[in-house]
């Protein structure tokens, strides 16, 4: 009996369908702070011993998409209004974006001046001005027609503020609701952003003055002061320069003993699901990626939690291997806010980023390497040959793509 050709290539599609649709169910959903149980990583394949071209030949290492440029409505200038919008910010640099966005839309809203904010560090004892983390020229010049900011705190008339909370992306209706009514009559409001949702996807943005003022504030405004920014950039080009197989390509991994060690990261059937260094370490070999494989974690020194990692990568650095040693007290005195900065870039301009931990840091890097092109961000998964590109970029679901186009 003859076999029609046709009903060989039907059946052929059905499985391949039938296989795509397995792979996509059992995909880990690592881009909200709700995410599905992830089953255990173990791999029993011995290390690869190919060499680095194997990784290229494969596309592990690929190549930048074009910059996006902002898409968001041109501000025009707006009449001003007697008040002042004040913030301090706080922990770390990926919260330190959605604080500084959330109070250029809610100034920009109300017609009210800026305050160059203050830092505040994970102590009480840490604190800095803003212009010793942040390019506060920068900051004021990509705000020209838009807010108008106070440099200098101590010119300001106004009397004690009073203390707003509003959750973070605020949309009209909550400023009119929340923060409207007390500046009218104080004309004085210190804002405070918590954070309802951890994450960075689409939702409800219409491209209104709002959210312009928004994405202005959260692509346009932040970069690091000069001095930081070379210690990051020399930081940088020691991890670039340390294997010659790679073209000086490395990866950023996201993980830090403090945060691994809280009880969230320990459950492993529910919520907040964390990827250990060995875990980390299989994802990366079962994706190809071979021991010549250079790896920068944000952490400042090395922990024995770590040796997993190093034991199939040996090209694995913390901070203090490859930061300047001029700049090393940074480490030496736990300057948390300075060394959060310099992660946050670290992370931002790597080849290749690796979140081991979900939530803020992981959601705000993502759009600032959208932005830039840098789209190669991978996401463990118990099986990577199903795809484990964040689902931020291969959905389109991120923040930055309202913003940028």
């Amino acid at each position: 009996m003859a076999v029609d050709p046709r009903q060989i290539l039907a059946g052929f599609l059905t499985l391949t369908m039938f296989f795509m649709l397995v792979n996509m169910i059992k995909r880990d959903h690592f881009d909200t702070i709700e995410i599905k149980q992830s089953q255990t990583i173990t791999i029993s394949e011995k290390p690869s011993t190919n060499n680095i071209e194997t990784e290229s030949r494969i596309g592990l290492w690929k190549e930048n998409d074009p910059p996006l440029r902002h898409c968001w409505s041109k501000l025009q200038p707006k009449e001003k209004r007697k008040g002042y919008i004040t913030l301090t910010l706080i922990n770390g640099a990926h919260y330190h974006l959605s604080q500084i966005a959330d109070a250029v839309a809610v100034a920009r809203y109300l017609g009210a001046t800026l305050v160059v904010p203050d830092i505040q560090g994970s102590s009480s004892r840490e604190k800095r001005k803003f212009g010793e983390i942040y390019d506060i020229d920068k900051f004021v010049n990509n705000l020209v027609g838009v807010v108008e900011i106070a440099r200098d705190p101590t010119t300001i008339t106004a009397g004690i503020p009073a203390i707003v909370r509003i959750p973070t992306r605020p949309r009209h209706d909550v400023i009119d609701e929340r923060v409207e009514p007390i500046f009218r009559v104080t004309r004085s409001v210190r804002l405070v952003s918590y954070f309802p949702s951890l994450n960075m996807k689409i939702r409800g943005f219409q491209k209104r003055e709002v959210d312009s003022a928004f994405c202005l504030g959260m692509f346009g405004t932040l970069d690091l002061q000069p001095e930081l920014l070379t210690v990051a950039d020399q930081m940088i080009e020691k991890l670039r320069s340390l294997t010659r197989k790679s073209d000086g390509h490395f990866i950023a991994i996201d993980l830090r003993l403090n945060l691994l060690q809280l009880k969230g990261c320990k459950v492993t059937s529910g919520r907040n699901r964390c990827f250990s260094a060995q875990e980390i370490g299989n994802f990366l070999r079962k994706t190809g990626f071979t021991s010549e494989t250079v790896i920068y974690l944000t952490q400042s020194k090395w922990h024995k939690e770590f040796d997993p990692l190093k034991s199939i990568f040996p090209r694995t650095y913390t901070k203090e291997s490859v930061i300047p040693g001029d700049k090393m007290d940074l480490i030496l005195d736990r300057k948390s806010i300075e060394l959060e900065a310099i992660d946050f870039h670290i992370c931002t301009h790597s080849d290749i980023f690796v979140p081991a931990i979900p939530g803020l840091f992981y959601a705000n890097v993502v759009g600032r390497r959208i932005a830039a092109g840098r789209t190669q961000i991978l996401v463990p998964t118990s099986n990577p040959t199903s795809g484990s590109l964040s689902r931020y970029v291969s959905d389109k679901s991120h923040l930055a793509y309202s913003c940028l186009c």
